[in-house]
């Protein structure tokens, strides 16, 4: 079995690669990080101009709809350049969701602009420490007439203060034991603030979302919420593990040229031992997640049964291998790697930012344990 990408796919990654590389430097990023932008919007714009943002999206909404192969590659490559844009929440969250359990009608009216980058879309889940469940929201729904609203709060929303509309998980009333739905809502229109809230990567912005009797619609079959996102964050959770490898390869590399240039006591600090080792660490983390990632990629593509327990294995692996590239990356610069002139600290901070943007590290290992064991069983 070959899970090496095509002919077409390799070159698919190359042009996104040169792209980046004109539009994503680090200058580009720096603007975000130390300026007033919440991300990028000429990068967003471009991405979405070239249909990158639209891979998974079909043709029939506003989308290429060449697959998820290619929108792994995109995703990786987005990873290795640090790109400040809200990818991951309005793509491989937002628009995973609409495309699961969104009508006929919600697809064509979001669709399309999530596809060209004219919307961006966020996923509203925590309320809280912990997995999102029917015990731990208590954001709610009312229905008075027609008027359906929506009220509660959700904490550190990925994107949440740049995104249009929002993909909201709350209780349902009118579901016995008021079972969790998922409503979309207009976060520009009234009953919403939006409050940001820092965290360690300025250039992925989250904020908290209050919702106070804001107008909602439903997305999907009522009281069936948690299996939509459930089936979303499997698919999330292999785009995002690419998008770490990326950032987990370029860390890598960063180390590694660093090493061949930098000399001490006369010879380049690459020739000792401990250097050597901290590399060689380095690179068997990161082939072995993008060996996990492959064969999650693969699963993904082809509606395989195993994609539950190969998107926590390439989360899992990915997560790891991004932050042990990225730590061990400012060892190995030494003293510099700790400055703000260098550029470790940007893969450094967002390594830790994407180890929590679908959940902790921890709950991941904890799912791959249970669906090995329900596999067992079964």
């Amino acid at each position: 079995m070959d899970f090496d990408f095509s002919p077409e796919q390799k070159q698919l990654k190359e042009q996104a690669r040169r792209f980046l590389t004109e539009r994503c430097d680090r200058g580009a990023v720096r603007a975000v990080l130390d300026g007033p932008q919440a991300y990028d919007r000429g990068l967003w714009s471009g991405l979405g101009e070239l249909g990158y943002l639209g891979a998974t999206i079909p043709e029939a909404f506003g989308g290429l709809g060449v697959g998820y192969l290619e929108a792994c590659v995109i995703a990786e490559e987005l990873g290795r350049a640090v790109a400040p844009v809200p990818f991951s929440s309005s793509i491989a969250l937002a628009a995973e969701c609409l495309m699961i359990a969104g009508s006929e009608a919600q697809k064509h009216r979001y669709l399309p602009g999530l596809a060209n980058g004219a919307v961006i879309g966020a996923l509203a889940l925590a309320e809280g420490p912990g997995r999102p469940n029917a015990a731990s929201i208590r954001t709610r729904t009312r229905r008075t007439g027609d008027r359906r609203t929506l009220s509660g709060s959700k904490v550190a929303v990925p994107d949440g203060g740049i995104a249009d509309v929002a993909v909201v998980a709350a209780l349902d009333p009118a579901q016995d034991g008021g079972a969790v739905s998922l409503h979309l809502v207009d976060l520009t229109g009234e009953g919403v603030l939006r409050t940001p809230i820092d965290t360690i990567d300025p250039t992925r912005g989250h904020a908290r979302l209050d919702f106070r009797d804001a107008p909602c619609e439903p997305l999907g079959v009522p009281g069936a919420g948690l299996e939509v996102i459930d089936a979303v964050m499997d698919r999330a959770a292999v785009l995002v593990a690419f998008e770490q490898l990326g950032g987990a390869d370029r860390a890598l590399e960063m180390g590694r040229d660093y090493a061949l240039e930098r000399f001490a006591f006369g010879r380049p600090i690459g020739s000792l031992q401990a250097v050597k080792h901290l590399l060689a660490d380095m690179y068997v983390s990161a082939t072995l997640a993008r060996s996990n990632c492959y064969y999650a990629a693969w699963a993904l593509s082809t509606g395989s049964p195993d994609l539950p327990v190969a998107a926590a294995t390439a989360r899992v692996s990915a997560t790891q291998a991004y932050q042990h590239c990225a730590r061990n990356n400012i060892q190995v610069h030494g003293g510099m790697g700790f400055t703000w002139e260098f550029d470790c600290h940007l893969y450094y901070r967002r390594s830790n930012l994407l180890a929590l943007t679908l959940g902790s590290l921890t709950s991941w290992e904890d799912r791959l344990i249970d669906r090995l064991r329900a596999k067992r069983v079964a």
